[in-house]
C-alpha cells in the first residue's frame, strides 16, 4: 500500500518545494527557504525513488537482525521513550547541481538547490544495537525501507549500509521528529535514518530493518546506483561524505544592483563528515575582464557555526564601480585543505558537483 504526495498546488507558496517530477514526487529547495540558517520542515526538499509506502506509526517495527547475540524488533512507541538527542545537519542529494555538469549527465534534473540544513530528534541508533549484542566480526549495517518499486527490470527494496564505526557513531540517528515537529510522509515517517556529514542517500527512509552484516553489502543502491563512474564506464566506489562547497543565497540571480552602491553577498558553506569550513573566498568578474580563475578572490567574513554538522553562514560587502552583467563567484575551503574547483570533476551519474558557486547580477 502506498500513499500519494501530491506537488504544492495552486495554494503554494515561496516556501513550498519545487516539483522536479511527479511521480515519484521529487522537489528542491525554494530559495526563499535557503536564506535562513535553517530550513523549514515544509520547504525541505524531497527526493523518493519509489512511492511512498503507506506506513502508520502504530504499526510500525524495526526489525534489528543479522550478526547479533538476540535479534528483536521494536515498535514506535517503545522506540520514542527512549532518551533522544537532536541534531542539526546540512542534507544534500548526491545528485544536486547535475545540471552544471558538461557534458549533462543522466539523472534527476536538479538545480543547485537538492540541499537544506535541518533540525533532526531521534534515537541513536548504537542503543538499540547495544541491547542486541553485536558479533564482533561485523563489518557493516544493512539499513532496509519500507519502499521499492522497479530497477534495472527487477523488484527492488531500498537498502544502503553503513560502516560500522559509522553506523554507532552516537549522531546517527533513527529520527522520528524535523524542525520540532513528527516527520511527514514524504520525509520518511515515523522514523528515518539520519548520518550527518553524508550524502543524504545515507538516510534510509521509512525504515524497517536493521541487519549486521560480516561482509560488504552489494545491494542495487550500494554497488549499482550511487556509485561514481568515470567517462570509461569504471566506477570508482560508492557516494559517501559530502564535498565541500559554497552557495549564495544573495543577492539573487539576475537581481538589479547599483553602481557605487554597497552590496552585501551572502550564503552558506560546508563539507563532509564533521570537517569545519575555514575559509570563502568571493571574487566578482565584470562581462567585460578575461576572468583568470585565480585572481581576484577576497575573504568573506564567516560566523561561527552552531554545530559541526551545520553549515557556515558567510557574508561579503561589494561595491561595484562600473554599470553590467557580472558574476559572482564563492569558493569554500575546509579544514582539511580540500577547496572547491572551478569545474567539478565530470561523472557519467553527475554525482558529487561541487563547483564553484555562481550568481549572475546585473549593475546600473
Amino acid at each position: 500500500m502506498y500513499l500519494s504526495v501530491p506537488p504544492p498546488g495552486p495554494g503554494a507558496t515561496a516556501w513550498s518545494p519545487e516539483t522536479v517530477t511527479s511521480d515519484p514526487y521529487n522537489a528542491q529547495t525554494p530559495a526563499a527557504a535557503l536564506v535562513p540558517r535553517l530550513t523549514p520542515a515544509d520547504a525541505l526538499f524531497v527526493r523518493s525513488h519509489f512511492d511512498v509506502p503507506d506506513l502508520p506509526a502504530d504499526r510500525w517495527r524495526l526489525r534489528i537482525d543479522g550478526a547479533v547475540g538476540t535479534p528483536y524488533s521494536i515498535g514506535y512507541d517503545e522506540l520514542t521513550a527512549l532518551p533522544h538527542r537532536e541534531v542539526d545537519v546540512v542534507m544534500e542529494c548526491a545528485g544536486n547541481g547535475r545540471t552544471r555538469m558538461t557534458p549533462p549527465a543522466p539523472g534527476l534534473a536538479w538545480g543547485e538547490r537538492a540541499v537544506g540544513c535541518a533540525r533532526f530528534e531521534g534515537v541513536p541508533f548504537q542503543s538499540l544495537v547495544e541491547r542486541a549484542g553485536l558479533d564482533p566480526t561485523t563489518v557493516e549495517f544493512v539499513f532496509t525501507g519500507a519502499d521499492s518499486g522497479m530497477v534495472h527490470g527487477r523488484r527492488t527494496t531500498f537498502a544502503r549500509s553503513l560502516p560500522r564505526t559509522l553506523a554507532l557513531h552516537p549522531d546517527t540517528l533513527l529520527a522520528t521528529r524535523l524542525d520540532g515537529a513528527p516527520l511527514t510522509p514524504a520525509h520518511g515517517a515515523p522514523v528515518r535514518l539520519v548520518v550527518p556529514g553524508r550524502f543524504a542517500v545515507a538516510d534510509v527512509k521509512w525504515l524497517t530493518g536493521a541487519r549486521a552484516v560480516t561482509e560488504p553489502f552489494e545491494g542495487v543502491f550500494q554497488t549499482e546506483e550511487y556509485m561514481y563512474v568515470d567517462s570509461d564506464g569504471r566506477t570508482e566506489g560508492p557516494v559517501g561524505e559530502l564535498l565541500v562547497k559554497s552557495l549564495i543565497t544573495a543577492p539573487e540571480p539576475d537581481e538589479d544592483l547599483r553602481r557605487g552602491q554597497e552590496t552585501e553577498v551572502r550564503g552558506h558553506a560546508w563539507s563532509g563528515g564533521g570537517v569545519a569550513v575555514r575559509r570563502v573566498e568571493v571574487r566578482a568578474v565584470h562581462e567585460d575582464e578575461p576572468g583568470e580563475p585565480e585572481t581576484g578572490w577576497q575573504d568573506a567574513e564567516l560566523d561561527r557555526p552552531s554545530g559541526p554538522y551545520v553549515w557556515t553562514d558567510w557574508s561579503f560587502r561589494w561595491t561595484p564601480r562600473t554599470p553590467g552583467r557580472y558574476r559572482i563567484l564563492a569558493r569554500a575551503t575546509d579544514a582539511e585543505g580540500a577547496v572547491q574547483p572551478t569545474r567539478a570533476p565530470w561523472n557519467a551519474r553527475g554525482y558529487g558537483c561541487n563547483a564553484v558557486a555562481v550568481a549572475d547580477v546585473v549593475v546600473v
